[in-house]
């Protein structure tokens, strides 16, 4: 089955063009020149030779036979197999026979799929390797891989991928446990299967991030960063334990940081007797892993990786932290619970002392439950949710914006106009970088016919620009009051003008609203009308911020059903919008929340979000966007495209807005 990259239309495996959308399914776009014949499975771009191909991290890894263990996930169990000593999990006894060699550029798979782009250790370096990661390009992305229908079976409740996953190799139903915990320092697995007795496991490519350590040696690197990254890892410890991998919180390498900086995996190691990763680290981080895997698997480890880290950085250990990692070396830290507590105190001192900038680390509960080694598998993980997390004060560290308006498939002109207003000030020194954003982002649907509905919606967009223009305070977010005022003003200049030009009934002009205002991490939304902010995050998925003016909504608030309150003929018909009337008829909603992870913003005309099409295509069309990686004004075309496709009977118009943060840890 192949899956449409633009629709996620499940298609045949012969098609050479998506059934649903007509997207080809053997060629892509470059997403640097554009050029729209690039073979899927081509690494690079034969026009301008940026790398393009679609690449995975491979492990092969030998196995054996052992003892099951069961793992709770959010979606079902699964089934590990647990390692006994010599049996059971990933052998790191039984090193990689030489029969097992793959020569660069041949396929790991019969079904010719994934294509070495590295080569195997030679023969000779096989006697004391267990398992080898290599990256590998996969030449049929489009096609769904057996771990991805089982999955997307996980999501959708369809079933549990315990007994349907029986062929799975054993390190893959690791990944699968760990994925559904939702924690983004465990890489996504892609697909895995066993090959006589080695098993081949195929996850997200990091071998390209920063690795930790070189971030944790900058000086311009905050000692509360640290403290936050130290205090991540206790997170991954805890969830990775009850499936005895916390092996991989232990190798300096395999310890990456994603795009904002948060602590990462590189890729899993599985706890045993003798095994120790296999790594291409410099020859001191490599006797400090050693030491490290010399010592039983207590929380004493952490403390060890911290010192290593301090050691290979050649950063000077601040006091408290001197004193925090004698205790952990001597035992008086025995559990994840003391540790964390440790971490807080910490981060009071440095407030105290005055050497940092932001509110001590809390936690959401102070009564940290700590979890006993005696616990079942099945009840660890489901107390990894319930364990408090860090609550720090968050900086903007990017704010980026694009808008497109289109007229649709049926419209002659388009009466949609939209304003873009951004105003970034940066400030960076040798140990401090400052990020001041000042957004202001107008979108409005206008009405009236032909020189109406257009005069309205540019009217009502060029004046509440030029209010903000003269009122904005440096630095400060306009209050409810002020807003209003602004909104009220627009709706004037409308209105005067229907009365100028003695406009009536249907003829009189009027516009729909939805308005952002974003001062740093501090936001404001105002909105008259059907037009809509939808704001999108990995934590709370996809909402919709505000709610429309028209009479089916009006019906529901007054405790109507909504399938009786949308079975009316004028269900649709807007209860408010500006211009038609005096401003005593309009009551806009003004709302305002904080920015405290990485948000992606939507303000779209009814265009783009009738028939629930943002709900239905969220996942293709918005969640890659929260990436910095991921191009916002090709995201403004796919979303205008996807609009077309589907809708079309209307104007079509989008604002995309994707704000970064990261802790306010300067000193």
């Amino acid at each position: 089955m192949l899956i449409c990259p633009q629709c996620k239309f499940e298609n045949p495996n012969s098609n050479k063009f998506c059934q649903n959308c007509g997207t080809s399914l053997t060629h892509k776009v470059c997403p640097e020149c554009s050029t729209d014949d690039v073979a899927v499975n081509a690494l690079r771009c034969h026009n301008c030779g940026t790398d393009c191909g679609t690449v995975f991290w491979a492990i092969i890894a030998k196995e054996t036979t052992g003892e099951t263990l069961v793992v709770e996930g959010d979606k079902g169990d699964v089934e590990i197999e647990k390692d006994q000593g010599d049996k059971g999990a990933i052998s790191s006894s039984s090193p990689l026979s030489p029969s097992s060699q793959i020569a660069l550029g041949s396929y790991l798979d019969s079904q010719e799929r994934y294509q070495l782009l590295d080569p195997l250790p030679a023969q000779t370096e096989t006697a004391t390797i267990t398992d080898v990661g290599v990256r590998v390009l996969d030449c049929q992305p489009y096609e769904i891989s057996p771990i991805g229908a089982i999955l997307a079976s996980q999501q959708s409740d369809l079933v549990t991928p315990s007994v349907e996953a029986s062929g799975i190799p054993r390190l893959a139903k690791l990944y699968i446990a760990l994925q559904s915990q939702d924690q983004r320092g465990i890489p996504p697995i892609h697909d895995a299967w066993q090959q006589g007795n080695m098993q081949i496991v195929i996850i997200e490519e990091r071998s390209h991030w920063q690795l930790l350590l070189d971030l944790w040696q900058e000086e311009t690197t905050s000692s509360l960063k640290i403290l936050h990254w130290c205090y991540q890892m206790t997170q991954l410890w805890a969830l990775l334990e009850p499936v005895n991998c916390r092996q991989s919180l232990l190798d300096l390498s395999n310890l990456r940081l994603d795009e904002d900086q948060t602590l990462a995996l590189q890729r899993l190691y599985v706890e045993s007797s003798n095994s120790q990763p296999t790594t291409e680290s410099s020859e001191d981080a490599q006797a400090q892993t050693s030491a490290i895997l010399e010592q039983p698997l207590t929380i004493q480890a952490l403390g060890r990786v911290w010192q290593a880290l301090f050691k290979q950085s050649q950063r000077t250990q601040f006091g408290s932290v001197v004193q925090m990692l004698g205790d952990l070396d001597v035992g008086k830290i025995q559990t994840i619970a003391q540790l964390r507590s440790r971490l807080e105190e910490i981060s009071i001192e440095l407030e105290t002392l005055g050497t940092a900038t932001l509110p001590p680390i809390k936690e959401k509960n102070t009564a940290v439950t700590t979890i006993p080694q005696s616990d079942e598998p099945e009840d660890i993980i489901s107390k990894i949710d319930d364990m408090p997390t860090v609550v720090l004060a968050m900086q903007l560290s990017s704010l980026e914006d694009a808008g497109r308006t289109d007229v649709g498939r049926q419209r002659h002109h388009n009466e949609d106009y939209f304003g873009i207003e951004t105003k970034i000030n940066k400030l960076e020194l040798p140990k401090s970088q400052v990020l001041q954003g000042h957004g202001l982002y107008i979108l409005c649907d206008g009405m009236g016919g032909h020189a109406g509905g257009e005069i309205a919606s540019e009217l009502a967009v060029n004046t509440l620009r030029q209010y903000f223009q003269e009122h904005w305070i440096v630095n400060q977010l306009p209050t409810e009051d002020s807003i209003r005022e602004a909104v009220y003003l627009a709706n004037d200049a409308i209105y005067k003008l229907n009365q100028q030009d003695a406009r009536s009934g249907v003829g009189r002009m009027g516009t729909t609203l939805v308005m952002l205002l974003i001062q740093d991490t501090q936001v404001a939304v105002a909105h008259v009308g059907d037009s809509r902010l939808y704001r999108l995050t990995r934590k709370q998925r996809l909402e919709q911020v505000t709610v429309d003016h028209e009479v089916g909504q009006r019906e529901i608030t007054r405790g109507v059903e909504a399938s009786i309150a949308y079975a009316r003929p004028d269900a649709y018909q807007l209860t408010q919008a500006l211009g038609p009337r005096d401003e005593n008829s309009i009551n806009p909603d003004v709302g305002f929340f904080e920015i405290n992870e990485d948000t992606l913003l939507l303000l779209a005309s009814d265009g783009l979000s009738d028939n629930d099409l943002l709900e239905t295509h969220w996942q293709t069309h918005l969640e890659p966007l929260l990436s910095s990686g991921v191009n916002l004004e090709r995201g403004v075309i796919d979303l205008i495209d996807l609009a077309n496709q589907h809708n079309g009977h209307d104007n079509i118009t989008a604002i995309l807005i994707r704000a970064k943060v990261r802790p306010n840890l300067e000193s």
